[in-house]
């Protein structure tokens, strides 16, 4: 199985920061919501077809790997 990190990617500047998939604008977030709401894997690749079965299980991955962890997000001032 392939590692997670090679596919979510975090920028701060893209997102507010959220985890994304391959520098895209489609966050983790986006594909748990929509496999917590009973849609397939097929169904989440027919409405971004730039995705793949292995972005997906890089979703789920990071998402088993972070649920145990307690995680604070801080926001970051670019401008700083």
């Amino acid at each position: 199985m392939e590692n997670y990190l090679t596919r979510i990617t975090i920028n701060s500047q893209q997102l507010d920061g959220k985890p994304c998939i391959r520098n895209m604008r489609i966050s983790v977030q986006t594909i748990l919501e929509f496999l917590g709401a009973g849609d397939s894997a097929d169904e989440i690749l027919e409405q971004y077809p730039l995705l793949t079965k292995e972005d997906i299980s890089a979703c789920l991955q990071y998402a088993a790997k972070i649920s145990g962890r307690e995680i604070h997000y801080q926001p970051v001032d670019i401008h700083a």
